[in-house]
């Protein structure tokens, strides 16, 4: 009846749709699409490479002989740019409800809008199957009955073929040999009519049958069809935004291998970082406002009108008395004076240049979770890979330090020319310390790296964002120490106290370090620090 998945005969040929293969009529298909080899190639890769699909094909080829063909086809109308249909004449009768199945699915809205995302990408068009593995597991019980009227129509019509090729070769074989122009002599033709007209009747009942109970299951089978695409079109684009929410960009999931993109996605749906991904999505969608509103407030928007001697921005009023002879002196004195009207304008200009280092308290507390489940780790690291998108747009090296006590710190260098591979990002995602709190150990790190970049690049400037939830307290000496180096380097510090309000002027030490502090305790509003964003 069936082919086995995953044997040489099994899915690959099936894909293929050959006429003429192992339980198909003579001339006719078993694949519902037609795909060029390279679209089977990919076929087979995929089924080579996912361990998914292959179980699924194995569950569902113990009960359904045309399972195999089924997922290939699915896969090829999710994955081809220009699926097409084949005609249903030419449809092996066997492989009928397929067909339906197909035909639904590529006439449904829903469909279409899954095509969105796994056009040209095999995974995601193979997890679009596997998506639709429960719908299409449930097709095929509900309508079992459809497919066993089929596949006795496909039996019927093969059964009508062979008694034709025998009525053929019967009188062959008498004549002795084979001799066509003897053979066509023999009488004993017209005895093999009898069971030639009976498997044609059988054959032709068969059929009408089949069209008969498919078209009665055509409506169920539509209606199924548009909910398993809603459920998979739902799947692909949960995985889509949440590679997203990590910074994971397109062309980098093209490159990636199959398998490795199959356990980033696992890895990031079930650890700890699942609970993260919505929180981290809202910063990056933050901080690009952010970034779009520095566009908005850029030098050069009209906010009114000033005076002065730029004559890049005179009005054009003003320009109008050059025109008149008379008016050239008093022009020419205005100017003198800074005293002609000018567009005025305005704008907000970041003036970090060097690298922009988080600075990521990881000590016990911050594994506190606060409302709707939101850790301050996960507020904080959040915070800090949009500071890593924030750097990256500016052409700034990012360095990601996470500390705790005195003797605990990790560093995590981003540098501006080089990509930031997702397996990095999600080391110091998930990486945590433990332990109490030192400021001394982290900040000192943190002045070394600028040092180390002004020495080699004489780029100074740079930014620190230190981001706990903790007080303690720094020596006198080391204070001075960091003030002197802030003096030298001109870099700024920016502070975010998390979980506890810290109102200014209180005199604390984590006041004393920055230039500019603010507090956090809705874990939950991601804008509370969007200032950041348009200053770095």
């Amino acid at each position: 009846m069936g082919e086995t998945p995953g044997t040489p005969g099994g899915p690959a040929n099936a894909a293929g749709g050959r006429p003429d293969g192992p339980g198909s009529a003579a001339g006719r298909h078993t694949a519902a699409v037609v795909a060029d080899r390279f679209d089977l190639i990919t076929w087979r890769d995929v089924y080579a490479q996912s361990a998914g699909l292959r179980e699924l094909a194995g569950e569902l080829h113990e009960r359904h002989a045309c399972a195999a063909d089924l997922l290939a086809d699915a896969f090829l109308a999710a994955y081809a740019p220009a699926p097409r249909l084949r005609e249903r004449a030419d449809m092996d009768l066997s492989r009928l409800v397929n067909h339906q199945v197909i035909t639904s699915l590529l006439g449904s809205p829903e469909f279409t809008g899954l095509r969105r995302e796994t056009v040209g990408d095999p995974y995601a068009a193979a997890m679009a199957v596997l998506a639709q593995g429960t719908a299409l597991r449930e097709m095929l019980e509900r309508f079992r009955e459809v497919q066993e009227r089929t596949e006795r129509a496909g039996k019927a019509q093969r059964d009508a073929e062979a008694a034709a090729v025998a009525a053929v070769e019967a009188p062959r074989q008498a004549a002795g040999g084979g001799d066509e122009e003897n053979a066509v002599q023999v009488p004993a033709t017209e005895a093999g009519q009898g069971p030639i007209a009976a498997a044609g009747a059988a054959a032709r009942q068969a059929a009408r049958d089949a069209a008969q109970a498919l078209a009665t299951a055509a409506p169920g089978i539509r209606a199924a069809a548009r909910n398993a695409a809603a459920r998979a079109a739902a799947a692909v684009r949960e995985e889509s935004a949440l590679m997203r929410s990590w910074g994971v960009g397109a062309g980098e999931l093209e490159r990636m291998p199959f398998e490795q993109r199959a356990r980033l996605a696992e890895r990031l749906r079930s650890s700890r970082l699942a609970q993260w991904a919505e929180l981290i999505g809202r910063f990056r969608q933050m901080a690009a406002g952010e970034r779009a509103r520095k566009v908005e407030n850029a030098t050069g928007e009209l906010v009114g009108v000033t005076l002065g001697n730029d004559l890049t921005r005179v009005i054009p009023s003003e320009l109008a008395s050059l025109g008149l002879p008379g008016l050239r002196a008093v022009f020419a004195a205005r100017y003198a004076a800074g005293e002609l009207m000018l567009y005025d304008s305005q704008g907000e200009q970041a003036t970090g240049r060097g690298a922009v280092i988080a600075c990521v308290d990881t000590s016990h507390s911050m594994y506190t979770e606060g409302p709707g489940g939101v850790s301050r780790e996960a507020w904080a690291k959040a915070c800090a890979l949009a500071l890593l998108d924030q750097a990256r747009h500016a052409g700034r090296d990012f360095v990601g330090i996470l500390f705790s006590a005195a003797d605990k710190l990790r560093v995590f260098r981003f540098p501006a020319g080089e990509p930031a591979g997702i397996a990095r990002v999600l080391e110091f995602a998930e990486t945590f310390l433990g332990g109490g709190t030192s400021y001394q150990t982290p900040l000192t790190a943190a002045g070394e790296l600028l040092k180390e970049e002004f020495d080699d690049t004489a780029r100074a400037r740079g930014d620190i964002v230190f981001l706990t939830d903790d007080e303690c307290d720094v020596t006198e000496t080391w204070m001075r120490e960091w003030n002197d180096a802030k003096h030298v380097l001109g870099f700024r510090v920016f502070g975010v106290a998390i979980g506890a309000p810290r109102a200014a002027g209180t005199g604390s030490v984590l006041e004393a370090l920055c230039d500019n502090l603010r507090s956090l305790e809705d874990l939950t509003d991601v804008h509370a620090a969007a200032d950041l964003f348009r200053v770095i």
